[in-house]
Protein backbone atom coordinates (compact mmCIF):
# COMPACT_ATOMS: atom_id res chain seq x y z
CA UNK A 1 0.00 0.00 0.00
CA UNK A 2 1.24 3.47 -0.82
CA UNK A 3 2.26 5.87 1.92
CA UNK A 4 0.86 9.38 1.56
CA UNK A 5 2.70 12.38 2.97
CA UNK A 6 2.12 16.12 3.17
CA UNK A 7 4.68 18.67 4.39
CA UNK A 8 3.68 22.28 5.08
CA UNK A 9 5.58 25.12 6.76
CA UNK A 10 4.76 28.53 8.12
CA UNK A 11 6.81 31.32 9.65
CA UNK A 12 5.38 32.43 12.97
CA UNK A 13 6.28 35.74 14.69
CA UNK A 14 6.84 34.04 18.05
CA UNK A 15 9.59 32.14 19.83
CA UNK A 16 9.81 28.35 19.60
CA UNK A 17 8.82 28.21 23.27
CA UNK A 18 5.63 30.20 22.56
CA UNK A 19 4.75 27.98 19.59
CA UNK A 20 5.52 24.84 21.62
CA UNK A 21 3.24 26.06 24.42
CA UNK A 22 0.34 26.25 21.94
CA UNK A 23 1.00 22.79 20.48
CA UNK A 24 1.44 21.20 23.91
CA UNK A 25 -1.73 22.72 25.41
CA UNK A 26 -4.02 19.88 24.35
CA UNK A 27 -6.89 20.97 26.60
CA UNK A 28 -7.03 24.36 24.84
CA UNK A 29 -7.17 22.84 21.35
CA UNK A 30 -10.95 23.39 20.95
CA UNK A 31 -10.34 27.11 21.57
CA UNK A 32 -7.17 27.29 19.48
CA UNK A 33 -7.93 25.11 16.44
CA UNK A 34 -11.23 25.97 14.82
CA UNK A 35 -11.84 22.44 13.47
CA UNK A 36 -11.31 20.77 16.87
CA UNK A 37 -14.65 20.52 18.61
CA UNK A 38 -13.65 18.68 21.81
CA UNK A 39 -10.74 17.04 23.61
CA UNK A 40 -10.98 14.34 26.26
CA UNK A 41 -7.60 13.81 27.93
CA UNK A 42 -6.92 10.15 28.72
CA UNK A 43 -3.73 10.74 30.73
CA UNK A 44 -2.64 13.08 33.51
CA UNK A 45 0.41 15.30 33.72
CA UNK A 46 2.32 17.55 31.35
CA UNK A 47 2.55 17.02 27.59
CA UNK A 48 5.11 14.35 26.75
CA UNK A 49 5.64 10.85 25.43
CA UNK A 50 2.61 8.79 26.40
CA UNK A 51 0.15 11.69 26.53
CA UNK A 52 -3.14 10.43 25.05
CA UNK A 53 -6.43 12.12 24.25
CA UNK A 54 -9.56 11.63 22.20
CA UNK A 55 -9.98 14.48 19.76
CA UNK A 56 -13.29 15.28 18.08
CA UNK A 57 -12.76 17.23 14.90
CA UNK A 58 -14.84 18.37 11.98
CA UNK A 59 -13.34 16.90 8.82
CA UNK A 60 -14.85 16.38 5.39
CA UNK A 61 -18.01 18.07 6.70
CA UNK A 62 -18.49 15.40 9.38
CA UNK A 63 -17.61 15.08 13.05
CA UNK A 64 -15.25 12.30 13.98
CA UNK A 65 -13.30 11.27 17.05
CA UNK A 66 -10.02 9.44 17.28
CA UNK A 67 -7.49 8.65 19.94
CA UNK A 68 -4.20 10.52 19.60
CA UNK A 69 -0.93 9.68 21.35
CA UNK A 70 2.38 11.48 21.68
CA UNK A 71 5.22 9.11 20.74
CA UNK A 72 8.05 11.65 20.61
CA UNK A 73 8.52 14.98 22.40
CA UNK A 74 11.65 17.13 22.40
CA UNK A 75 10.53 20.53 23.72
CA UNK A 76 10.62 23.05 22.10
CA UNK A 77 11.98 21.48 18.91
CA UNK A 78 9.90 18.53 17.78
CA UNK A 79 6.97 16.29 18.63
CA UNK A 80 5.24 13.37 16.93
CA UNK A 81 1.60 12.38 17.43
CA UNK A 82 0.08 9.15 16.08
CA UNK A 83 -3.45 7.88 15.55
CA UNK A 84 -5.26 5.04 13.82
CA UNK A 85 -8.61 5.44 12.12
CA UNK A 86 -10.53 4.33 9.08
CA UNK A 87 -8.09 1.64 8.02
CA UNK A 88 -4.95 3.78 8.17
CA UNK A 89 -2.16 4.71 10.57
CA UNK A 90 -1.53 8.46 10.86
CA UNK A 91 1.58 10.28 12.04
CA UNK A 92 1.84 14.05 12.48
CA UNK A 93 5.24 15.58 13.16
CA UNK A 94 5.71 19.18 14.27
CA UNK A 95 9.21 20.62 13.77
CA UNK A 96 10.00 24.02 15.30
CA UNK A 97 13.10 25.79 13.95
CA UNK A 98 14.37 29.25 14.89
CA UNK A 99 14.59 31.62 11.94
CA UNK A 100 18.16 32.83 11.48
CA UNK A 101 18.59 36.50 12.31
CA UNK A 102 15.13 36.72 13.85
CA UNK A 103 15.19 35.56 17.50
CA UNK A 104 11.45 36.02 17.98
CA UNK A 105 10.37 34.04 14.91
CA UNK A 106 9.92 30.32 14.35
CA UNK A 107 9.52 28.14 11.28
CA UNK A 108 6.84 25.56 12.09
CA UNK A 109 6.83 22.56 9.78
CA UNK A 110 4.03 20.03 9.94
CA UNK A 111 4.58 16.62 8.31
CA UNK A 112 1.52 14.39 8.00
CA UNK A 113 1.94 10.76 6.95
CA UNK A 114 -0.86 8.27 6.28
CA UNK A 115 -0.11 4.59 5.83
CA UNK A 116 -3.11 2.50 4.74
CA UNK A 117 -3.39 -0.78 6.60
CA UNK A 118 -2.98 -3.79 4.32
CA UNK A 119 -6.00 -4.30 2.10
CA UNK A 120 -6.12 -6.25 -1.12
CA UNK A 121 -8.46 -6.43 -4.06
CA UNK A 122 -11.15 -3.90 -4.89
CA UNK A 123 -11.33 -2.53 -1.34
CA UNK A 124 -7.61 -1.70 -1.44
CA UNK A 125 -7.94 0.05 -4.82
CA UNK A 126 -10.94 2.04 -3.59
CA UNK A 127 -8.98 3.14 -0.50
CA UNK A 128 -6.17 4.33 -2.78
CA UNK A 129 -8.57 6.54 -4.76
CA UNK A 130 -10.19 7.85 -1.56
CA UNK A 131 -6.75 8.64 -0.10
CA UNK A 132 -6.05 11.08 -2.93
CA UNK A 133 -9.32 12.90 -2.28
CA UNK A 134 -8.64 12.84 1.47
CA UNK A 135 -5.18 14.37 1.01
CA UNK A 136 -6.67 17.51 -0.53
CA UNK A 137 -8.98 17.96 2.45
CA UNK A 138 -6.13 17.11 4.82
CA UNK A 139 -3.93 19.78 3.23
CA UNK A 140 -6.67 22.38 3.84
CA UNK A 141 -7.03 21.23 7.46
CA UNK A 142 -3.26 21.41 8.01
CA UNK A 143 -3.11 24.92 6.51
CA UNK A 144 -5.92 25.95 8.86
CA UNK A 145 -4.20 24.39 11.88
CA UNK A 146 -0.92 26.17 11.05
CA UNK A 147 -2.78 29.47 10.75
CA UNK A 148 -4.57 28.90 14.07
CA UNK A 149 -1.34 27.88 15.87
CA UNK A 150 0.40 30.98 14.49
CA UNK A 151 -2.40 33.26 15.70
CA UNK A 152 -2.42 31.70 19.18
CA UNK A 153 1.38 31.84 19.50
CA UNK A 154 1.44 35.50 18.44
CA UNK A 155 -1.07 36.30 21.22
CA UNK A 156 1.18 34.75 23.92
Amino acid sequence: MATHQLRLSRQIPATAEQVWAVIADIEAAPHTLRDVLAVDLQTQGPYGVGTRWIETRKMFGFEGSQEMQVVEADAPRRTVVVAEAGGADYRTEFILSPISGSPDATQLTMVFTAVPQSRGGLKGKLMGVMAKVGLKATRRAMEQDLEDIAAAAARR
